[in-house]
């Protein structure tokens, strides 16, 4: 579902994602993560087409992101750090109005949109403004505009930032449920975190970004299977030389 290779991204002199590459597969949900700096969001924009690449070639779904990039757009729902909501309008407005944006059908717009009220815990507050919301609820309505089309593959960047315990667990269960091949379609799901519990409890494997370039790509049992924390992986593969002193 996802092919990214020797993915490259400067800015002038400065390095920020340097060859990066890694495949996912159709039911795959992955832990990406780093340190602030590593070049997780660059790379992310970078798949999700919302930002060029300096170098190097992805494909979203068979589609590559720079030579066909309205059909990958299409496969991938992506949630940023920063949901992009209109706190003026209400819930079902706005995601009416993604719907439109991301060329939904016409006859299916309604049903779509009654399917991520639904799967995204927003029924009861379908006729909120958005502004009116709290956080927790405003990440729902987040990654339900990023499922709202149906999407093979989802990038989501910091889904549960700023939130208080109780929203942190809500959010988790989503996406275990949007994980769970038992309730829907095999998904791709690409999480960025740095909330290392959130990873284990979600994820199956972790792909780890440091200083622009991948460190590690590895399933998360084999790198616990000796005792270690994923807490001690991390720190390890992102240690700079000399900081261990």
């Amino acid at each position: 579902m996802i092919e990214a290779d020797n993915i490259t991204k400067r800015y002038g002199d400065f390095l920020a994602v340097d060859q990066v590459s890694f495949r996912a597969g159709a039911g795959e949900v992955i832990g990406f993560l780093g340190p602030n700096g590593a070049g997780k969001t660059t790379t992310m924009r970078i798949l999700t087409g919302f930002l060029p690449a300096t170098d190097g070639r992805a494909r979203i779904a068979g589609h590559d992101i720079f030579e066909e990039p309205l059909a990958a757009r299409r496969a991938v729902g992506y949630l940023p750090e920063t949901p992009p909501l209109y706190p003026e309008m209400d819930v079902t407005g706005y995601l009416e109005f993604v719907a439109k944006i991301k060329d939904v059908p016409r006859a299916r717009r309604r049903s779509a949109v009654e399917s991520a009220l639904e799967r995204c815990g927003l029924a009861d507050v379908h006729r909120r403004v958005i502004g009116s919301l709290s956080k927790g609820f405003r990440q729902r309505v987040g990654i339900a505009q990023a499922i709202l089309h149906d999407p093979p593959v989802l990038i989501l960047d910091e889904p549960t930032v700023g939130l208080d315990p109780i929203q942190i667990r809500e959010i988790r269960g989503l996406i275990a449920d949007l994980a769970d091949p038992e309730k829907t379609e095999a998904r791709t799901i690409v999480l960025s975190t740095h909330i290392l519990a959130e990873v284990e409890a979600i994820c199956r494997r972790v792909l780890m970004i440091h200083e622009g370039k991948m460190v590690l790509d590895s399933a998360i049992g084999e790198l616990t299977a000796e005792g270690q924390s994923l807490e001690d992986v991390f720190a390890r593969m992102t240690l700079r030389e000399g900081e261990a002193a």
